[in-house]
């Protein structure tokens, strides 16, 4: 199987005029991936094209007769105008037939109005606000919404005793949808939120709001950062401001205790708890296969985490789609044969709702124990089929 990487730059001049440049070969499917592979967010890219290449080791990179080809475009991490460029680039430059990826809200957002006027399918492998799907009839998603993870820990929450919530959630799309779903869900519950703050997305310093949290006194801070390096400071802010210690409790969606760096967290994320669509220590036969390709297909060095997820599943709905047109790329024909599709994912059993071409799927909650000499995300209980509740 070929990966090919393109690095990408600026094309003076270039509109939206998305007439392909160059007839498509018969017997080759085109994948057009953006997504971050350089910058602090490269695990992003790195772990969707990493499931998409464990899904192809299992089912070889041949579908309907047609050989899958992924050609690679780093946008560096959320940077829209540069995702727009990059999906037009892929479009006019290299003919794809669908477009993938899509790590950010923002970089999706921009990209949608170039898949609309090209009539490419898009599938997006991690972006989460909940109003992407929205925006272009050719964008189906296998990730998840911030909204759809977050309801059910406000719920879990205030069933279990938690009743004032100080929020704290990264100031961009996916960060104000958390924090909408989570205020609505627990006031309904009974619960009260004390505060609420918005950080900036990239390298904030997350002492004064820390601070601000604990001069609250909260019995608990719901808290929403992208994953990855965010998680890892914030941690250790609460860590070193003592808000463990005041008993003031930390409930979040699972982004910031990723499978991929919470060994890097370490002790302090012990017994913290957690909803999300997705864990490494899930058990089922079909996390396993997946988890043996992924090793398999990239080695031990990264675990597999809820975007290697995402870009398995990504791969399982384009092959399938492709079997049911015979190997056709037009949008209409791939989009409508995405429609309702159901397959047992490595997370759970999964659909992609016909009305708003979103997936359903089971939420769990967890705690981060300790198995064996590692850390993991346990899981303890589930809310099933949940999908987004603005939907």
């Amino acid at each position: 199987m070929e990966f090919r990487s393109y690095v990408g730059f600026a094309v003076l001049g270039l509109g939206l005029g998305l007439a392909p440049a160059v007839a498509p070969a018969q017997n080759v499917v085109k994948l057009g991936m953006v997504a971050p592979f350089s910058g602090p967010f490269a695990e992003y890219g790195q772990q969707m094209l990493n499931g998409m290449k464990a899904y192809m080791k299992i089912h070889g990179d041949t579908v309907a007769g047609k050989k899958i080809e992924i050609l690679q475009k780093d946008d560096g991490g959320p940077a829209p105008e540069v995702a727009k460029r990059l999906t037009q680039e892929l479009v006019t430059r290299d003919n794809v037939d669908l477009l993938v990826g899509f790590g950010f809200t923002p970089n999706a957002l921009a990209a949608a109005p170039v898949a609309t006027e090209a009539r490419k399918a898009m599938v997006i492998m991690n972006a989460a606000t909940s109003i992407i799907t929205t925006k272009s009839p050719e964008i189906v998603r296998v990730s998840m919404t911030l909204p759809q993870v977050t309801q059910p820990m406000a719920i879990w929450a205030a069933k279990n005793g938690i009743k004032k919530v100080y929020t704290v959630v990264a100031d961009y799309g996916p960060g104000l949808d958390a924090e909408k779903a989570f205020t609505e869900a627990f006031k309904k519950a009974g619960g009260e939120i004390v505060g609420s703050v918005h950080t900036p997305l990239q390298n904030p310093d997350f002492g004064p709001f820390i601070q601000r949290v604990k001069d609250a006194k909260p019995e608990a801070v719901f808290l929403f950062l992208p994953a990855g390096a965010p998680g890892i400071a914030f941690m250790k802010g609460y860590e070193e401001r003592g808000l463990k210690e005041a008993g003031i409790k930390l409930i979040a969606t699972g982004d910031i205790t990723d499978d991929t760096v919470l060994d890097t967290m370490g002790t302090p994320t012990l017994g913290m708890i957690t909803s999300f669509h997705n864990s490494a220590d899930h058990k089922s036969p079909e996390n396993d296969a997946f988890k043996k390709a992924y090793a398999e297909a990239n080695g031990t060095k990264m675990r597999p985490n809820f975007m290697a997820a995402a870009g398995y599943d990504g791969m399982a709905l384009i092959y399938e789609a492709l079997k049911k047109t015979n190997g056709a790329t037009d949008s209409d024909k791939l989009v409508a044969a995405m429609k309702g599709a159901k397959w047992v994912s490595p997370r759970s059993p999964v659909m992609i709702d016909p009305e708003t071409r979103d997936i359903v799927q089971t939420v769990y909650i967890r705690k981060v124990e300790k198995v064996g000499n590692e850390l993991y995300n346990v899981e303890f209980d589930k809310f099933p089929d949940q999908k987004d509740p603005g939907k």
